[in-house]
């Protein structure tokens, strides 16, 4: 059984109809959210065309739900597919991580920075 299949009810900040939304225990930035299947999914590649719809909605629910808190300069949106990619919670789970003007010396390369060295070009 998976972690997110606990999650307290309280912890909760908006249900969907596949997925439920949570403030990140561990947050890389403030604002931080995850997007959580209902059901044990493993990945993004388990999801079928009507949970991928919802996906898609939800990831402008978050984006909404963090700027009514905060005010983000810019996103990442991200899942890990697979252990080799960092996965760790062997659940499907999408990361809506705001980012802010200087949280980062030299952001150039984003997600590219994932492999060591990549995101410098």
């Amino acid at each position: 059984m998976s972690v997110f299949s606990n999650i307290e009810k309280n912890r909760i900040i908006h249900q969907g109809k596949y997925f439920f939304l949570i403030k990140d225990g561990y947050p890389v930035s403030p604002g931080h959210i995850l997007i959580i299947s209902n059901k044990e999914k493993l990945d993004y590649f388990e999801l079928d065309k009507n949970e991928r719809n919802e996906l898609t909605e939800l990831i402008d629910k978050a984006k909404e739900i963090i700027e009514n808190e905060y005010n983000p300069d810019g996103y990442n949106i991200g899942m890990n597919c697979g252990k080799v990619a960092g996965q760790s919670v062997m659940h499907f789970h999408c990361h809506i991580i705001p980012r802010y003007q200087g949280d980062m010396k030299n952001p150039k390369g984003g997600i590219r920075h994932c492999i060591e060295g990549k995101g410098n070009y």
